[in-house]
């Protein structure tokens, strides 16, 4: 027997799990000072009312012999492929159903798509760069090359010509810079795929965030990203699914390579390793898309904005130079004073008792940046803020 060795190409410690171990070690040493936690990008918000009321609903239908589900279609209920569907609409996308893959969340299946191509494909990812895009083609053994993303190009970068690459990743609004693309500069990467036979792998977890009608919320507003692009989006951070798990994957039925169609390989992988989300799950996310869902998420939505400007409005006090949270839950800062990502991690931790996240944990552009972020309550940001006020002095 042997084992996959490429493991050993991976941090022993996912960078979250580090930062939880310091602040216990902290918390520990210090169990009078309070810590406001603005690091890990998980919600506050508990989940809105027509959400819960769905839940409630269809867990009763679980209880009656009539109404009862047993295993449903690995690939998502109509109903909520259905709505999806609609929800793309809005926006001026028109997708089929049988594009629609309902999954457990965008982190899975960001991961699992990657059964779909040969490990001696090329992957491509800017640096700094959300951990799992890096460990799951490190644990499959994937050649990884990056593109620099940096303060020069807003960290937004376009592609380089010199660079051939058979899978990209693409996150806008990215974690963890908060910085988002515009039109021109996604087509020039859409064009750049095209041109390649690469495939986009396109996170727009964060897309909810995006207030300008003039930025994209999906691949799909570009011309051609239909032949080059799979995109992943998420409950989780749209209405607070993080602990209920739902998200879904597109992945268009003209996206052929080597005569082999890329949406009938999902369903073969899907059908074969996985047995759905719960249907009561998939209820709670229908409700997302009812009209007093959205009414309501939208209400958590700028709850967090809010949270956002108010960490943005005492950085530019400081005139501490960052990035994100206008159509970002995250914002990313330069380190005051040149300092290390995690020299400053552990002084504001010391000094101030606010935990964030370390730029460095995200690549080698990272360092010398930090990541904080707006799910924190607003009673918890607004001291968060105090604190850093008297902090950055």
């Amino acid at each position: 027997m042997h084992v996959n060795k490429n493991y050993k190409n991976i941090a022993q410690s996912y960078l979250f799990s580090t930062i939880a171990k310091k602040v216990s070690e902290f918390s520990s040493a210090n169990p009078d000072k309070k810590i406001i936690k603005l690091g890990i990008g998980d919600v506050t918000l508990p989940l809105c009312e027509a959400v819960v009321n769905a839940i409630k609903s269809a867990a009763d239908e679980m209880g009656v012999k009539e109404t009862f589900k047993g295993y449903g279609p690995e690939q998502g209920y109509e109903f909520l492929k259905e709505s999806i569907q609609k929800y793309y609409a809005s926006h001026d996308i028109n997708l089929d159903n049988d594009e629609i893959f309902i999954s457990d969340g965008a982190k899975s299946d960001l991961g699992n798509i990657l059964d779909l191509f040969d490990k001696d494909n090329t992957v491509l990812v800017p640096d700094p760069v959300y951990p799992v895009y890096v460990d799951t083609n490190t644990m499959a053994g994937r050649k990884i090359i990056f593109i620099n993303a940096n303060a020069d190009n807003n960290f937004l970068p376009l592609p380089d010509e010199s660079l051939k690459a058979d899978i990209i990743y693409l996150c806008s609004p990215n974690n963890p810079t908060g910085a988002v693309y515009n039109k021109d500069q996604l087509k020039k990467w859409v064009d750049y795929a095209n041109k390649n036979n690469a495939v986009i792998l396109f996170d727009a977890a964060y897309e909810c965030f995006i207030t300008d009608k003039e930025l994209p919320r999906s691949i799909y507003e570009i011309e051609g990203a239909k032949t080059c692009a799979i995109e992943f989006c998420s409950f989780s951070k749209m209405a607070g699914f993080t602990g209920t798990r739902c998200g879904w994957t597109v992945v268009p039925k003209t996206m052929i390579f080597e005569e082999m169609n890329l949406n009938k390989m999902w369903l073969r992988r899907q059908t074969t390793k996985f047995n759905g989300v719960p249907y009561i799950v998939q209820k709670g996310a229908q409700a997302v898309f009812s009209q007093e869902g959205q009414k309501q998420i939208a209400q958590n939505l700028d709850y967090y904005k809010e949270n956002a400007k108010m960490i943005s409005q005492v950085l530019t006090k400081h005139n501490i130079w960052h990035i994100g949270g206008k159509h970002s839950p995250y914002i990313w800062l330069k380190c005051p004073n040149n300092m290390k990502s995690w020299e400053f991690f552990d002084s504001l931790l010391e000094n101030a008792q606010i935990v964030g996240t370390p730029g460095s944990g995200f690549g080698a552009n990272g360092e010398g940046y930090f990541r904080l972020t707006s799910f924190g309550s607003k009673e918890n940001t607004m001291e968060a803020v105090e604190r850093l006020d008297k902090f950055l002095k």
